[in-house]
Formats: C-alpha cells, sequence, structure tokens
C-alpha cells in the first residue's frame, strides 16, 4: 500500500520516465507529421489548453495584480534575456579550448538566447503553489519579446543573422495564448460556483499535457539520425546543462529571498521557473536564415552534430577564398544520390571538413565557413 500510495503521489515524475522510455521505443509515433500530428496537438492544442485551463481556475483579482507587478517582470525579462544569454557567452569562452564539440557549444549558446517557456514554467509553478498568474504573464510576454530579442542575441554572440517571421509567430502565440486565457476567464465567470464546488483538478490536466509536449520532444530527438556526438562530449554537455540549471535556480532563489527583495514565496517560486528554463516551441530555430549577398535567402534544417539546436552563420563568399567548402558541398550532394565509392568518397569529404572545423553541412543549402 505504501509503494502505490508512493507512486500515486509521484505520478508526474513517473509519467516522464514512461514518456521518454515510450519515446525511446517507437519514436516514430510522436515526430511531426507522426500519428500524434504533435504539429497540431501540442503546438497549438496542447497550448491552447494549459492557458485555457489557467484562465478558468485563476480568479481575475490574481491575473490584474499580477500584471502590476513590475518589478518581478523586469527581474525575469532581464535574467532570462540578458544575464541568461552573457553568463552562458562568458562561460562557453572558457570550453572553447577544450575538445568539446563545438557546435555543442554553439547549440548550448543558442538555447541561451531563447525566451522563457510558453507553458512548462506555468505547469510547474502551479504544481508546487507558485505565483501562476505571474507565471502565465512573464511566459506570454517574454514569448513576445523574443521575437525581437532572441534573434539580435543570436547576432551579438554568434554573428548569426536570422530572419524571423513575426506575423505567423506572433499570430501562434496570440492565439495558442491569450485568446485561450480570455476565453478560460470568460467561462470561469458562468461557472464559478461550480468551480469552487467541485475544484476540478486542473494542475493534473495541466501536467497532463505537458507529458504529452515531452513524449513528443523526446520523439524528435530520438528520431533523429544525423545526431553524431562522440561520448565525452555528450556525457559533457548533459553534465555542463543540469549544473548550469541548479546554478541558475540557486542563483535566482537567493536574489528573491533576501529580506529587502519585495518578493513572496510564491513571486520566488515563479522566478525561479519563469527566469531558469528556455523554450524551444514556435519554431524559433527552424525560422533562422542563412544570409548570403549572392543568393536568395533560405530556409534550411540544420545536419550538424547538435540535438535539435543549431545557429546558422552569416558568411560572405569572401570567407572561402580557396572554394574548398563549396567544392566540398557540392561533392557531398552528388554523392548523396550516387553509389559505392561515390559515396563513400564524398562522406570522406564530408568527413575531412567537418575535422578541419572549417564547413557546417546544411541539407539543402551549402558548407559554410563559420
Amino acid at each position: 500500500m505504501r509503494l502505490l500510495e508512493r507512486m500515486r503521489k509521484e505520478w508526474f515524475m513517473i509519467g516522464i520516465v514512461l514518456a521518454i522510455a515510450g519515446a525511446k521505443l517507437e519514436p516514430s509515433i510522436g515526430v511531426n507529421g507522426g500519428p500524434l500530428k504533435p504539429e497540431i496537438t501540442v503546438s497549438y492544442i496542447a497550448v491552447a489548453t494549459i492557458f485555457f485551463n489557467s484562465g478558468l481556475s485563476l480568479k481575475t483579482e490574481e491575473l490584474t495584480s499580477a500584471l502590476v507587478h513590475i518589478k518581478l517582470h523586469l527581474f525575469i525579462q532581464i535574467f532570462t534575456l540578458a544575464f541568461f544569454p552573457a553568463t552562458i557567452w562568458l562561460f562557453l569562452q572558457l570550453l572553447s579550448i577544450t575538445p568539446i564539440n563545438e557546435w555543442l557549444l554553439k547549440g548550448l549558446q543558442t538555447v541561451g538566447c531563447m525566451p522563457p517557456p510558453v507553458s512548462s514554467a506555468v505547469i510547474l509553478t502551479k504544481a508546487v503553489g507558485g505565483n501562476e498568474a505571474a507565471a502565465i504573464f512573464n511566459s506570454a510576454f517574454g514569448s513576445f519579446l523574443g521575437i525581437v530579442i532572441t534573434p539580435l542575441l543570436l547576432l551579438l554572440f554568434l554573428g548569426s543573422s536570422s530572419s524571423v517571421p513575426f506575423t505567423s509567430i506572433f499570430s501562434q502565440l496570440f492565439m495558442t495564448v491569450v485568446v485561450p486565457l480570455i476565453i478560460g476567464q470568460i467561462v470561469r465567470r458562468y461557472i464559478k460556483d461550480w468551480l469552487e464546488r467541485k475544484k476540478p483538478p486542473f494542475g493534473a490536466v495541466s501536467s497532463s499535457v505537458l507529458l504529452m509536449i515531452i513524449y513528443t520532444t523526446f520523439c524528435d530527438t530520438f528520431s533523429n539520425p544525423n545526431i553524431d556526438l562522440d561520448t565525452f562530449s555528450l556525457i559533457l554537455i548533459l553534465f555542463m546543462i543540469f549544473s548550469i540549471q541548479l546554478s541558475f535556480m540557486l542563483l535566482t532563489f537567493l536574489f528573491s529571498t533576501r529580506n529587502n527583495s519585495g518578493f513572496t514565496p510564491a513571486d520566488t517560486v515563479a522566478i525561479i521557473f519563469c527566469s531558469t528554463h528556455k523554450s524551444l516551441t514556435l519554431d524559433f530555430l527552424s525560422s533562422l536564415f542563412i544570409r548570403n549577398s549572392n543568393a536568395e535567402d533560405r530556409v534550411c534544417r540544420p545536419r550538424a552534430p547538435l540535438p535539435n539546436i543549431c545557429a546558422l552563420a552569416h558568411i560572405p563568399p569572401s570567407s572561402d577564398p580557396s572554394g574548398k567548402c563549396v567544392g566540398a558541398n557540392n561533392k557531398v550532394l552528388d554523392g548523396v544520390k550516387a553509389e559505392g565509392s561515390e559515396v563513400d568518397e564524398a562522406n570522406s569529404i564530408r568527413r575531412e571538413a567537418l575535422i578541419m572545423q572549417r564547413c557546417i553541412y546544411v541539407q539543402d543549402c551549402t558548407y559554410k565557413q563559420f
């Protein structure tokens, strides 16, 4: 009985393990275009469900109070969009002299430039009794800011020239975050008495949706056949991410719990989750463009050794005076369609280019010296 009670209490942690295990066993179910259609069910329906759920559960007074908590919002947004990426950049300058795969380091910097998470911070804040209204506002506001600030940060720290479809991302955020929240508040006005009497399990519903997001995310990761990382780099980068996450969470906790901070314990919970977590949703990364003064801008999918994260550089044609990168690219592209020895030759050229750290292969695009 004790074991069952413990399992019932820790059902969310058990669910995370099962979700990752299920994604590993059969990743094709949750990938884009698969049976679950995560490009619709997760990107739109799941996120909208979370914020509709929050709109139903939160009192209007709580949302209004959170809206005017300017000090809290400034702390979260400055930490996540300024302090976080700057600190990561300084840290990576030290790691650049190590044998860690350079694209993993660039990927870590890319993630550091991302805005706060759209949904997970809200769910985690709610789960531990934090200021859910503040988490909702900062998740939404930070995502809107990220449309503008994230490309600028990538340009500053990685030299990456990017173009973001502002209209589509803005409309997606508005339709999946703002509209469901407003509808939830409207519906709450008519069923308020029933909600207070029955007390529906809003937290369990949001946590279940988060499990679905976790599952589809790992399905994408495990279904990627192009991840080619050495064990040392992979283990070390996982350790670094874990250490960075804990360090930032501890730092935000210490800052927000000082005697003169003006933050309540509920505010501290929201600060910890909103300031230290990053969003990879809304296709920010897939919206990055390669800028070439002699070629039309094209969207490219990375095939460099980066798990789900990549920054594409702005490289002028003069950066490759010998033409080695372009030449290697042409042979590789020909080799993809060829057979036998031609494929071996093309793969050898590709490996040589990567070892020399001169080129990065991008599907349907070209090698570019970074």
